[in-house]
């Protein structure tokens, strides 16, 4: 029976590294969200999947979900994740869309991140 009762030093030991866990958590989101603020702060390899879709995108006629899914080889959900993700939230990048016809092309509207 006594194994099955923790003590109060037991329950404060568990609650204090339940926090540490919580503490840890929440400086790693900040460091996240210190990072979206600042997009001049990232950086993109050249020749990159990433860098190909930023220059598809960056082109006046702008770029299908067709032709990026061919440029980097993702599938198409693939290629919305990073639009959303690594372009918009990471670089700061604004990214317009227009459906023509049955087709939706996408664009970047602003100059950061070369």
């Amino acid at each position: 029976m006594s194994k099955l009762i923790k003590t109060k030093q037991q329950k404060t030991a568990t609650r204090s590294s339940k926090e540490k866990r919580a503490t840890a958590a929440s400086n790693k989101t900040k460091s996240a969200k210190t990072v979206a603020a600042d997009p001049s702060s990232v950086s993109v390899r050249e020749n990159s999947k990433i860098a190909n879709m930023i220059t598809l995108l960056r082109r006046a006629e702008g770029a299908t979900l067709g032709q990026l899914v061919k440029a980097t080889g993702w599938q198409a959900h693939s290629v919305r994740g990073a639009m959303s993700g690594s372009l918009k939230k990471k670089l700061g990048l604004t990214i317009t869309n227009i459906k023509d016809c049955e087709t939706r092309i996408y664009r970047i509207v602003d100059g950061k991140a070369d």
